[in-house]
């Protein structure tokens, strides 16, 4: 998991469970803001979207409006990066590219 230095990503219990889920801490270089751009981003753009334009009667009716937001974003928000496709697609292509390297197909001879 990729993430800056804050002391909540930091703090001794974080660190903990990531180990106890398997997941590998990756800290972002410090004075390097550009790595975590991408994700601030897209925070950002969610926090305009979504939840400062939105009211919900509880904590489950914001989940489902967060993950419905995020299917949107990445099926239907084009991005220069990706070659001005969704994120999805560009993700579908990266991993059909890895997977054919991995695994080439093979001719039948007749």
């Amino acid at each position: 998991m990729r993430h800056d230095h804050g002391s909540p990503f930091m703090c001794d219990d974080f660190q903990k469970e990531l180990r106890f889920r398997g997941i590998e801490s990756r800290p972002a270089f410090v004075r390097a803001p550009e790595i975590n751009g991408c994700m601030e981003r897209f925070f950002r753009t969610l926090h305009q979207q979504l939840l400062w334009v939105s009211s919900f009667k509880d904590a489950e009716a914001v989940r489902k409006a967060v993950a419905a937001e995020i299917a949107i974003y990445n099926e239907n928000w084009r991005i220069d990066r990706h070659g001005t496709r969704p994120p999805a697609a560009a993700r579908r292509e990266k991993l059909a590219i890895k997977l054919s390297a991995r695994y080439p197909q093979t001719t039948v001879q007749k």
